[in-house]
């Protein structure tokens, strides 16, 4: 089969199209032909090897998987002998990070809970673009307490594939949503529900005197102080992505405002495939529909990372495996 493979960390260059040989399912394990993968942070940080304290997981010198890609999408090929829920021809889609991720390629094994059956309306692309994303957004909405209606919710980074899905969830509890990001990007949050939408090249909402019940941040370039100083009393203030130097402020210095203040500070410990199934349900529902930014072939994974690093991508950036007769 092909693949994508990588020995070194590196830039997207690093990256070669292989004839692999093709995997066989452990018991517990499915054997997924793959006919769409997403790009998602994992994949960009995995390449290059940062941050750095990820090697001691995945390799220090060199990367211990060869073949990144958590987000898949496609048609189960076989099962191993103790999988309950699929069988050969069901269709599927879930995040592969916590199993050795392998999703650049033309098939994969998973386990058997990595996995749920994909909607018949949602397309294989769609599919592939929700899980990490959406699951990340999900979670930093509602593993931290309850959103009720008529909360004011801010998402910083609302323009990205996690930030799209955070803006329809949001909605869907019923908050009003502001959502911030970049110039281009305006036009997205607008379109999938945004109240209020801010532009970080012209403003600072940290400094708007505006207070917000609960922030939830893919980008996290300002202190936490900053962060304190927009919440409202009792918000809370959720960090998913951004700096490590900020991640340390909110983990040492978080509880301590948590107890100084009634405003709550923490990081998001992502669970994979958490909540897919309900996420599955909103978009059956027409709550959640994936923003695709751009798609790319297998062969073409070294520029989907390229695009995806440069930090433009309006929601997600999709893979898509074709298969010829033979495969």
């Amino acid at each position: 089969m092909k693949a994508i493979v990588y020995t070194k960390y590196g830039h997207p260059d690093v990256f070669q199209l292989k004839e692999v040989e093709k995997p066989t399912p452990r018991d517990n394990e499915v054997l997924v032909k793959v006919h769409a993968a997403s790009v998602n942070d994992w994949d960009w940080g995995l390449l290059r090897g940062t941050p750095f304290m990820n090697r001691l997981f995945f390799g220090l010198l060199k990367p211990k998987n060869k073949i990144l890609g958590g987000d898949i999408a496609g048609r189960v090929e076989a099962v191993g002998r103790n999988v309950k829920q699929f069988q050969p021809g069901d269709e599927v889609f879930g995040d592969l990070s916590g199993c050795g991720f392998g999703g650049f390629a033309e098939y994969v094994c998973a386990r058997e809970n990595a996995l749920v059956l994909k909607p018949a309306s949602m397309t294989f692309e769609e599919a592939a673009a929700v899980p990490q994303a959406a699951v990340l957004a999900l979670q930093g909405l509602r593993d931290k307490g309850q959103i009720q209606p008529g909360q004011k919710v801010l998402i910083n980074g609302a323009g990205g594939g996690a930030g799209t899905f955070a803006v329809q969830i949001a909605k869907s509890f019923g908050a009003v949503v502001t959502g911030v990001d970049s110039t281009r990007k305006l036009d997205i949050m607008r379109s999938i529900g945004a109240d209020h939408v801010i532009d970080y090249t012209m403003e600072d909402f940290t400094e708007s005197g505006q207070r917000y019940d609960w922030i939830l941040d893919f980008a996290a370039h300002h202190s936490i102080f900053d962060y304190k100083r927009a919440l409202s009393p009792k918000g809370m203030y959720v960090m998913v992505g951004g700096s490590t130097a900020l991640m340390f402020q909110v983990l040492f210095l978080g509880p301590l405002i948590s107890i100084a203040t009634s405003k709550k500070m923490g990081i998001l410990a992502h669970k994979p495939n958490k909540g897919l199934v309900y996420l599955k349900e909103l978009f059956e529902a027409g709550k959640v529909k994936p923003v695709i930014d751009k798609r790319y072939p297998l062969s073409e994974v070294p520029e989907a990372l390229r695009y995806f690093g440069e930090g433009h991508a309006r929601g997600k950036v999709v893979i898509t495996v074709e298969h010829n007769s033979k495969t």
